[in-house]
């Protein structure tokens, strides 16, 4: 247990001081081996080695490079266009084309700023001209955008195998039930909120030239996803043919990006990706050794001792998360819990893959909250309203999250239906 207490609090300390993760975790790292283990720093270097070289992390650049090249281009307008011809005979149908405009593009990029960019700074003068408020507008967008990371593929899924020691196939095959249940959620709040001149007249007519021109954009996930779940490629090669499918395209097909914007794409998504690689291979160095020092099998042996039942773990670990999920990024959470509340998940009987969506789901939520929700200050940038009126405009919509993630956390058959 003292390895446990010393763990927590050089982790409390560095937080306190503001330290940046990755300088957190190289400390953690290095303490840990030279005083808890008396190990030499070569242990750490050679663990670095280990966590990078596993061929799962190419998939994180390659999906976030792929989502770039979406942005840039023309398939999140076609898919927005798609969408908003399929639902144009609703009242709410342009608030219900934004959730299935992010729902699909979340199913392409994995990232749940790119998917807020994207189908943000388009929908969100569209809603306006269709009558809908500044605040449901920014509201409904600013929460369609996190299904990025909880529609697969997800990065935050890939990092959460990794850390967890799980299968990302698994994970991603997971992500579809609790996705769609969170779009009807949404969907259906849209429908009931939205204002009565929203309602238009379907035109078959314009949903077929709509999707004739959408065809390319649409395919895009069918092939990702399909190709993962019959087993034709693993998660990497994935990746690559989403990136390979985008620039042909992007490039050759609806002919909206040139080479020449394409490699300033190359160079950010690059610097975007450093300083997580960094922490990814810090943490994961970190990991091994709290699996050495049994960390994990302390802490389950501590919440033992004071919650006994499977219905209390749960509850006790969603107000955690979703408080963990306002102070910290979802990256940063997965890679410092995800390694110690697995095992306690797995001792009161909670399937590994159920646990990772539900972490996740938690920390979807964490990018709509204060202080330091990223969907709340992207949705602020692009979308030139103050943060207080963005925070504002996203509180009913936590509340359907909200009720989302208990009904996605008390029936693990919604995450598992799709798995042996």
């Amino acid at each position: 247990m003292t390895t446990a207490i010393y763990l927590i609090l050089t982790i409390v300390v560095s937080i306190l001081f503001g330290l940046p993760l990755f300088v957190i975790m190289g400390l953690l790292a290095s303490i840990c081996y030279l005083t808890v283990s008396g190990e030499s720093m070569l242990v750490v270097i050679g663990d670095i080695f280990y966590a990078a070289d596993k061929e799962i992390l190419l998939a994180i650049p390659l999906f976030v490079l792929a989502g770039q090249i979406m942005t840039k281009g023309s398939i999140s307008q076609r898919l927005i266009n798609v969408a908003r011809s399929a639902t144009s005979g609703l009242k709410g149908g342009m608030g219900v084309a934004a959730v299935f405009a992010c729902a699909i593009f979340a199913a392409i990029s994995g990232s749940s700023p790119v998917t807020l960019i994207a189908i943000g700074s388009i929908m969100y003068p569209a809603l306006l001209q269709a009558g809908y408020s500044k605040k449901l507008s920014m509201g409904v967008l600013s929460t369609g955008g996190t299904l990025g990371i909880i529609i697969p593929p997800s990065i935050p899924m890939i990092v959460f195998a990794i850390m967890a020691g799980v299968s990302v196939v698994d994970l991603f095959k997971a992500g579809i039930g609790p996705g769609i249940v969170l779009v009807i959620l949404l969907g259906g709040f849209m429908l009931y909120s939205a204002p009565k001149s929203s309602v238009g007249k379907f035109s078959l007519s314009e949903f077929w030239v709509e999707l004739k021109k959408g065809v390319f954009s649409l395919l895009m996930p069918l092939i990702i996803l399909g190709g993962i779940y019959s087993g034709f490629f693993t998660a990497t090669e994935s990746a690559a043919v989403a990136v390979v499918y985008a620039v042909i395209v992007e490039l050759f097909i609806h002919r909206e990006v040139s080479m020449k914007k394409l490699i300033p794409v190359f160079s950010e998504t690059a610097e975007m990706l450093g300083m997580l690689f960094l922490i990814l291979i810090l943490a994961v160095s970190l990991n091994k050794f709290m699996t050495i020092e049994e960390l994990p099998q302390q802490m389950v042996n501590l919440m033992s001792s004071m919650i006994s039942s499977k219905f209390g773990f749960l509850i006790a670990v969603n107000i955690l998360l979703l408080i963990v999920g306002c102070f910290m990024d979802a990256m940063s959470a997965i890679l410092v819990l995800a390694p110690i509340l697995t095992p306690m998940a797995v001792h009161y009987g909670i399937n590994p893959i159920h646990f990772g969506i539900i972490m996740i789901v938690n920390l979807e939520i964490g990018y709509l909250t204060p202080p330091i929700g990223i969907n709340l200050f992207v949705a602020s940038g692009i979308f030139k309203e103050p943060l207080t009126d963005v925070i504002k405009s996203v509180l009913p919509f936590l509340l359907v999250m909200i009720l989302g993630l208990a009904i996605i956390s008390a029936v693990p058959a919604i995450s598992l239906f799709l798995l042996k």
